[in-house]
């Protein structure tokens, strides 16, 4: 009975998470329709958006500890040692979070807060244009591997494009904030990857 339940919180602490993740890219959006206010409370969608993330994370562990059978169709854990999933998430969890946390770092209050006297971005994203997303997308397969589970895996393969279609949102309302500064910025910096010379 556990099983069931963390499965339909993890189904729907995802869909939170990335309902109110997308609205809290969009404060130039909200802006027209509310004013400044609207950056304050896109800040407030952010917090939620990571309360729910951190309730998926959760639902991630109790799945290894509790996992969904599928009747054959997935196995319950990889056929190979489960050693094997620590090193994978390890040699993940690296880069991951050194992109996530230089991201950050760069970012400041904007991590969490969205402010519209924010000047355009310095540090790491002078060479990636979203250097949190692309760190934290993969913080997910970390989790799923430490569980040692194949179900989890493709569920975090799937948190890809929506991290990719976040970022697509998002830049549509920096283009509203920065406007051409940030057309030419898209055209010199890559999106999750830098660019050549």
């Amino acid at each position: 009975m556990i099983e069931f339940f963390n499965f339909i919180s993890l189904l729907f602490s995802s869909i939170l998470f990335v309902m109110f993740y997308n609205m809290s890219v969009s404060p130039a959006f909200f802006e027209k329709q509310s004013g400044e206010a609207a950056y304050k409370r896109c800040g407030f969608f952010r917090i939620w958006a990571m309360f729910f993330m951190f309730i998926a994370c959760a639902n991630y562990i109790i799945f290894c500890l509790y996992p969904v059978t599928f009747n054959g169709f997935l196995p319950q854990y990889f056929p190979w040692a489960w050693w094997i999933s620590i090193v994978i998430a390890v040699l993940i969890l690296i880069p991951g979070s050194i992109l996530m946390t230089k991201g950050m770092i760069d970012a400041g209050s904007e991590t969490a807060f969205p402010d519209k006297t924010h000047e355009m971005y310095k540090g790491i994203y002078k060479k990636i244009r979203h250097p949190q997303a692309a760190g934290e997308v993969f913080l997910f397969l970390v989790i799923a591997f430490f569980c040692h589970s194949p179900f989890l895996v493709i569920y975090s393969i799937l948190w890809f494009p929506v991290y990719y279609i976040i970022c697509l949102s998002e830049e549509k309302d920096l283009i509203l904030r920065y406007k051409d500064a940030y057309i030419q910025y898209q055209k010199d910096v890559g999106m999750f990857w830098p660019k050549k010379s």
